[in-house]
């Protein structure tokens, strides 16, 4: 019997986390997915179940060193070698640098860098002695530019892109691909329906992000042969300016 492998995407909401989790389970992968609260999770790993895919959620705070630990340990040992790890968390808050305060600055640190710290050293663990496996970093247009009143996101998110330089950069020559997709515009999810309207309208014309095609962009990073990786890949709808 063949053995199973694994994905796990850490950040799995109702858009593109959960697309990407579906999206390799279609593959035969068991999708491993997690967000703080794991009953939240169930409506996916039921989505995936019912179409023959294998799922399981874990209730994790990837903030915490010791539930990150325990969580790559038990996938590890009762469900299967991980192939791909995906973090996807958010984080994307807005306020005047004024009203910016130290608990913001630092949770918005601990959840977009922090932890993509330690989901991304862990995975390495678990990947290096076998000399393969795919971690993919995803990141945003705050990225690569910090806009007015994004002081807390934009540096969090940079430091994540310098992070994924690095491991890329150790990891690469030892089988790993390490890869930051930047997500650059507004995403099919119901924020952007609920708060901005006018921006969701442009559904109709393809200008916002669909996370199934978002999804497949990370299963084509991570089936990619290893003489031409992509490390950066740039995500925006035609209509986008940059």
């Amino acid at each position: 019997m063949a053995e199973r492998k694994a994905v796990l995407v850490v950040g799995a909401g109702d858009a593109t986390g959960g697309a990407i989790a579906k999206r390799f389970a279609r593959e035969g992968y068991v999708a491993c997915v997690a967000r703080r609260n794991a009953e939240k999770l169930q409506p996916l790993v039921d989505e995936i179940e019912a179409a023959g895919g294998q799922a399981r959620a874990f209730g994790c705070d990837a903030r915490v060193e010791e539930q990150v630990l325990d969580m790559f340990q038990t996938i590890e040992r009762e469900i299967g070698p991980l192939e791909v790890v995906v973090f996807n968390i958010g984080a994307n808050v807005q306020f005047s640098i004024t009203e910016t305060t130290e608990r913001v600055y630092r949770k918005v640190w601990e959840m977009a860098t922090l932890a993509g710290f330690l989901t991304g050293r862990e995975a390495a663990k678990v990947m290096l002695p076998r000399g393969r496996g795919t971690i993919l970093f995803t990141g945003a247009t705050a990225s690569l530019r910090g806009r007015a009143g994004f002081a807390a996101f934009a540096s969090a998110k940079f430091a994540l892109r310098a992070l994924a330089q690095s491991m890329a950069r150790e990891l690469g020559p030892q089988g790993i691909h390490v890869a930051h997709p930047v997500i650059d515009g507004a995403i099919d999810t119901a924020f952007i329906r609920d708060n901005f309207p006018e921006r969701y309208a442009l559904k109709e014309q393809d200008g916002i992000l669909n996370p199934e095609h978002i999804a497949e962009q990370y299963w084509q990073l991570h089936v990619q042969p290893r003489d031409c990786w992509v490390h950066e890949l740039d995500l925006r709808p035609w209509t986008e300016m940059f």
